[in-house]
């Protein structure tokens, strides 16, 4: 098959279409890999920190005080992520106002896809990689906050050693 008079346009649409958003994408990506590894560091020092106190697991008041440290650490990181995102799309030019973006990024990131607030067509492959990201993300969180719990029911009930 051959380029046509048009083939170095394509190749450079091409280009634009895939590689630039992809760059751009996988940088934002990075990004709340980061956010959300200060997020585990965080839990990990809490709960090293409420262990050495004794706390864990001596009572259902002061373990459900840790789980939700750790819930509210990951909903912040989230959040922060989403923000990240919102970001990029006022960067690239996706939108003029930053609650329109943040909109459009935590609906993306969660993977509700309502449809209202779409990307252009130049941008829009950041939708999929935001999505993936989130659900990884949430993956990531569902991990930590099980871990935790795991944790303190472990030093809670003996049985359970």
């Amino acid at each position: 098959m051959g380029q046509g008079a048009n083939g170095g346009e394509m190749t450079q649409n091409y280009q634009f279409a895939i590689l630039l958003p992809s760059v751009v994408g996988l940088s934002a990506v990075v990004c709340t890999i980061f956010v959300h590894a200060l997020a585990l560091a965080a839990t990990v020092n809490l709960f090293r920190y409420e262990r050495k106190r004794g706390r864990t697991g001596s009572g259902a008041l002061i373990d459900l005080a840790i789980a939700a440290q750790v819930i509210s650490f990951a909903l912040v990181a989230h959040l922060i992520e989403i923000a990240l995102w919102a970001a990029v799309l006022v960067l690239c030019g996706e939108f003029q106002e930053i609650g329109t973006a943040y909109y459009c990024s935590a609906v993306n990131y969660t993977t509700l896809g309502y449809g209202d607030v779409l990307l252009t067509p130049s941008w829009r492959l950041l939708g999929p990689l935001e999505a993936t990201n989130g659900v990884l993300m949430f993956g990531v969180s569902a991990a930590m906050v099980f871990a935790v719990i795991q944790r303190l029911a472990l030093a809670r009930f003996e049985d359970l050693r």
